[in-house]
C-alpha cells in the first residue's frame, strides 16, 4: 500500500491510497478484461461462481470516488491497482446508539445465506459494521441446520435467491413456518420482474439487485427490520 499524487482522466486530481493485488493464474484476454466488472459475467463453468464479486468491488470504489486499474496478459497473471482518495481526517469513534452516515444501526441477528464467497464476505462485513450479529450459510440446506441449531431469535433472513441444496423462497417458507416472526430479504444478480415473473419469488417479499452498495444494503435491511410481518 502506498499513497500516490495523480491526475489521470478518470480521477479528481489529488492525493490517492494505491492497493495494488497480484496473482500468477492464467491471466486474461483483451476481450475478457474488458467485461470483468460486468455483473453476472464470468469465465466459470456452470455453478462454479456467479460473476459478481468483482462488480460489487467495483461498484464499491466508485462510491468512494476511487478507481480500479486491471493489467493482465495470458499466462502472465493479473495486476488490480485500487485508487481510494487519501483523507487525513480520523475516523470517529462508532457508538451504540449513532448511525453510519444516515442509516440507524442495529442489534438484531441476520442469518445470512450466499453460495458465493466474495458476495457473502462483503455482505458480512457490512452488517457487522452496522452492529448485526451475523450467521453465516453457504446454501439453503446449512441455513436450516444453522437456524435449527441456533439457541436464540433470528431477526432477519438475507438469502440469495438461487442456492444450492434448498432454494431461497423454500428456505424462507420453512424458516417462516417455525418462526412467523421473522423478516426476510432476498438477494439476487436478476431483477426483481424477471425472477417473479418465472415463479422463483414472490411478489410480496423484499428484495435487493445485485451489486448492491454498502449503503443500499444497510439501508434496505433496516428497513426491512423495521416492517411489520416476514414479508414485505
Amino acid at each position: 500500500m502506498e499513497t500516490s499524487k495523480i491526475s489521470a482522466a478518470h480521477l479528481a486530481p489529488g492525493a490517492y491510497v494505491l492497493f495494488a493485488l497480484s496473482d500468477t493464474g492464467v491471466g486474461m484476454n483483451a476481450s475478457t478484461k474488458a467485461r470483468i466488472f460486468e455483473p453476472l459475467f464470468t469465465t466459470k463453468g456452470p455453478g462454479k461462481g456467479a460473476g459478481l464479486g468483482l462488480a460489487i468491488v467495483n461498484s464499491i470504489v466508485k462510491q468512494y470516488d476511487g478507481h480500479i486499474e486491471v493489467y493482465s496478459e495470458p499466462g502472465c497473471g493479473a495486476t488490480f491497482k485500487v485508487y481510494l482518495p487519501h483523507v487525513h481526517e480520523s475516523p470517529s469513534p462508532k457508538k451504540a446508539n449513532s448511525s453510519v452516515g444516515d442509516i440507524k444501526l442495529g442489534s438484531e441477528t441476520v442469518l445470512l445465506v450466499e453460495d458465493e464467497a466474495a458476495v457473502r464476505g462483503l455482505a458480512r462485513h457490512v452488517l457487522e459494521l452496522y452492529g448485526y450479529k451475523v450467521l453465516e450459510a453457504t446454501d439453503g440446506l446449512e441455513a436450516l441446520h444453522v437456524a435449527e441449531s441456533y439457541g436464540s431469535p433470528i431477526h432477519l433472513l438475507v438469502s440469495d435467491v438461487v442456492l444450492p441444496q434448498v432454494g431461497g423462497r423454500l428456505l424462507a417458507e420453512r424458516l417462516l413456518a417455525r418462526n412467523p416472526q421473522l423478516k426476510v430479504l432476498f438477494l439476487s444478480g436478476y431483477t426483481n420482474e424477471a425472477i417473479v415473473r418465472h415463479g422463483v419469488l414472490a411478489v410480496d417479499f423484499a428484495f435487493l439487485q445485485k451489486p448492491f452498495t454498502t449503503g443500499a444494503l444497510a439501508q434496505k435491511v433496516r428497513e426491512v427490520l423495521d416492517e411489520g410481518g416476514g414479508e414485505k
